[in-house]
């Protein structure tokens, strides 16, 4: 397959998934609808696509002019039945494409976090490749609805944390692709401090060697479940 990453920034990227993309034998091209330049290659010509998350907002067309087309893009994504995976701002953009509404919550959820699959997630292909509970990375300001229509897989105690929507479209609030590199520089970002930085860096280590052999199951279950659907339609 060849697959699109989407991104909206240079500190949101496919990091944990771009190998297991390549050792999968998948191609991967990234690309953003903020650079004001073509994609690599035509966006309709991709098997498959991976959305990203970054630092603005689903709602904020104003300051980000661009958004609009990347939501309508998703739209055509949703309708064409395409393999999809949205992380963070990538699942709230994906529900606003599905006509659901998108909010900010009164305190952010930043942290290592409990996550509990419900049945339908357990049952899911891709969700389905996780553990029932898990303790997972989550950095968000924003939650969504879950889109009418939609199957909400998985939840933390505050707020949904992802969806399935028709057989192709994927959706997950939580960052499985983070590295432990890549959560650094996070934390040390002045404009988007999380609440307890010195509390989350002491966590990490303990944390993220298992989080990134979860984030590879995720990819992985991502990617055959996309292979499966692009060779059934050839």
């Amino acid at each position: 397959m060849r697959i699109l990453s989407v991104v909206h920034g240079p500190e949101a990227r496919a990091e944990l998934f771009e190998p297991v993309v390549v050792r999968a034998g998948h191609a991967l091209d990234e690309w953003s609808f903020s650079w004001g330049r073509r994609p690599p290659r035509p966006l309709e010509s991709y098997d498959a696509y991976m959305v990203f998350g970054g630092a603005m907002h689903p709602d904020q067309e104003a300051q980000h002019t661009w958004l609009p087309e990347e939501i309508a893009w998703l739209e055509q994504v949703i309708v064409d039945r395409r393999p999809v995976l949205g992380v963070c701002l990538g699942v709230q953009l994906l529900a606003r494409a599905a006509g659901a509404q998108v909010r900010r919550l009164d305190e952010p959820e930043i942290g290592w976090i409990d996550i509990d699959l419900n049945d339908a997630g357990t049952e899911d292909p891709v969700l389905g490749s996780m553990p029932k509970r898990f303790s997972g990375l989550v950095w968000h300001h924003y939650t969504y609805d879950v889109p009418e229509g939609a199957v909400e897989l998985a939840r933390t105690n505050r707020t949904t944390q992802a969806f399935r929507l028709g057989e192709a479209c994927w959706g997950v609030q939580f960052h499985p692709e983070v590295t432990g590199v890549q959560l650094e520089r996070w934390i040390a970002d002045f404009e988007d401090p999380p609440p307890d930085p010195d509390g989350l860096r002491a966590e990490t280590p303990k944390m993220i060697g298992q989080w990134n052999e979860l984030g590879r199951t995720l990819c992985s279950a991502f990617l055959e479940t996309s292979n499966t659907l692009v060779l059934a339609t050839r």
